[in-house]
């Protein structure tokens, strides 16, 4: 099996890939390595043909916390990995530099996750927050533990939601506005009856049941697969969801602008929790 700093790749059967974020004493929170290590990952994952079916997993207890805010992370502009698209300006400073890096670690990556040409199962436990929520959104289905938990709380932190910013499509438009504006955790039954989530199963038959989904979609012909999602994504699009995306991602960017200005950081410091602030153990 291929190996990697923050993420486990595991084999449950030949036709399934099961991929799985590794950092459970930070809950997951996806930093630059993270990033990466999960894109390699599914490079490996969709390059391999007898790979029907890719599962993205949290090693317990919480599937993702989000994006790694703490100081000294390594999450942080400027940090020494490759750049995967080419975009420029990555290690500038200002909002070029700050856009250009979000652009690719938050929003076009996601983008890339979202369109892989394999089918992909988010398997969602305990904590689901923010950046975890553009984890499972990119993934074409969702399974829930029945003690989930999913929000995005970037509100509080002063500025328009998440990255890849797909709530009213997720939710309908008053829902969304509802988890963005109240910054509550909502539960996994909740978003299930919302039709963010496929499945609700008991946490200690989560796994068996993400597998069982997984070889009864593998067990049909790849191309078709391929094609299917391939439609329903295209159907999405024409919605307008891409433009959508693009353009909360400008506001996004004009909310760190906003804050820098008044606070001298891109978020409010006021909303980030003082366990957030202390340095990161790695």
């Amino acid at each position: 099996m291929p190996e990697f700093g923050t993420v486990r790749y595991e084999m449950p059967s030949p036709q399934v890939a099961r991929i799985v974020m590794n950092r459970p004493t930070a809950r997951n929170a996806q930093n630059l390595q993270m990033t990466y290590d999960l894109n390699a990952a599914f490079d490996i994952a969709v390059q391999d043909d007898a790979v029907k079916v890719i599962v993205l997993a949290g090693a317990d207890p919480h599937f993702s916390s989000g994006h790694d805010l703490r100081a000294g992370s390594k999450n942080e502009a400027g940090a020494d990995f490759p750049s995967i698209g080419g975009w420029g300006g990555f290690r500038e400073k200002g909002a070029h530099g700050r856009f250009a890096r979000e652009q690719e670690i938050y929003l076009q990556i996601t983008r890339r996750w979202r369109n892989l040409a394999k089918p992909t199962i988010a398997e969602v436990q305990g904590k689901c927050i923010a950046g975890g929520l553009m984890l499972a959104w990119a993934c074409d289905l969702i399974v829930a533990s029945d003690d989930a938990e999913f929000c995005d709380p970037v509100v509080t932190l002063g500025v328009c939601g998440v990255e890849w910013f797909v709530h009213p499509f997720e939710l309908g438009p008053r829902k969304a506005k509802e988890l963005l504006f109240t910054a509550d955790s909502w539960s996994a039954q909740e978003a299930h009856r919302l039709g963010m989530v496929n499945h609700v199963v008991p946490r200690t038959d989560l796994t068996r049941f993400v597998q069982d989904l997984a070889l009864r979609i593998a067990a049909k012909p790849a191309f078709a697969l391929k094609m299917t999602k391939e439609a329903v994504n295209r159907a999405v699009d024409a919605t307008g969801q891409q433009t959508a995306i693009d353009q909360a991602f400008a506001l996004h960017q004009l909310c760190h602008a906003h804050n820098l200005q008044q606070f001298g950081t891109i978020i409010d410091p006021a909303g980030i929790p003082a366990t957030v602030r202390k340095p990161a153990a790695e």
